[in-house]
């Protein structure tokens, strides 16, 4: 699989919000949504805040496959399963990240169904 560069983790880890297209069953992309990204080391991870359930989640649970912009950077991914060993430390980068907004709105994604709902962002 290939890999995220330098450039590339930094721009987006760095980026305020990214938003996030998943493919249909037929390839086509859905409407895109914005959300918050993290990175941890040289990974890129997203988490939907209404967890499993959420709409945008199920969609990219359809294929796995979508693409992905933000600060410039515009690339086709896959959308990996998280290793939840890694939850807390993702916890830990989303806290530190996004500090000047409230601990409710943070708490958003720092839950445990917002943790089953992480995805590990895979260039392609």
């Amino acid at each position: 699989m290939a890999a995220w560069t330098d450039d590339e983790l930094t721009r987006i880890g760095d980026a305020e919000e990214l938003r996030l297209q998943s493919s249909r069953r037929d390839g086509t992309l859905r409407d895109p949504v914005t959300m918050w990204v993290v990175r941890n080391g040289d990974d890129l991870y997203v988490r939907c805040m209404n967890g499993p359930d959420g709409a945008w989640y199920r969609g990219a649970e359809t294929r796995h496959e979508g693409h992905v912009s933000a600060d410039g950077v515009e690339k086709d991914v896959v959308f990996a399963d998280a290793d939840h060993a890694l939850d807390g430390q993702i916890d830990d980068v989303y806290r530190a990240k996004y500090r000047r907004y409230s601990k409710d709105i943070v708490d958003g994604v720092v839950n445990p169904a917002s943790r089953v709902a992480t995805i590990k962002l895979v260039p392609r």
